[in-house]
């Protein structure tokens, strides 16, 4: 391609490519769980520029094109939620979701209020689960939303300990 892709800070500005780009990238969900009514494809564009005002959020570029994204916020007991990992399907493999990840970490830790790191994806996502589990992540709960859908709960700590499981986590 000739050009690198860089990581850098969101701003009100990319609001409409990373809404875009997340229509995108949860079609691939929405097929695998029969579900086309999710809130990443059906989020108003009011919703994600006050979501990027409220929390960190990072982008990455392939010049001036918006082909990865990722959200987060540090809560009270120092939790960092971690949302919406994206990356452009055809940048898919090649390490940029786990670059973007690890720029929100490190975001998110900057000011040492993050103790560990939480993010979610359904039991079908395989491929999310994969990648979750080779970055450290660890399943802490899992909980049926419908017939078509459990949200798995994964976490690690910030000094790399084993992450706090509960006697919910389903084996899936």
């Amino acid at each position: 391609m000739g050009m690198s892709v860089t990581i850098t800070t969101a701003g009100a500005s990319d609001a409409e490519q990373i809404l875009k780009l997340q229509y995108l990238c949860y079609q691939s969900e929405a097929a695998l769980y029969d579900d086309y009514g999710m809130e990443p494809l059906t989020q108003p564009l009011d919703d994600l520029r006050a979501e990027l005002a409220r929390g960190a959020a990072l982008v990455a570029r392939l010049g001036s094109e918006v082909v990865g994204s990722v959200r987060g916020h540090v809560d009270a007991d120092g939790t960092a939620k971690l949302a919406k990992l994206i990356v452009h399907p055809r940048m898919q493999g090649h390490g940029l979701g786990a670059r973007l990840l690890a720029a929100i970490e490190e975001r998110l830790s900057a000011d040492g209020s993050a103790k560990r790191y939480q993010l979610f994806t359904g039991h079908r996502s395989e491929s999310n689960l994969q990648l979750y589990r080779k970055l450290g992540y660890a399943p802490v709960r899992t909980e049926r939303i419908s017939n078509r859908l459990s949200v798995v709960t994964l976490e690690k700590t910030r000094d790399g300990s084993p992450a706090r499981t509960s006697s919910a986590t389903a084996v899936l």
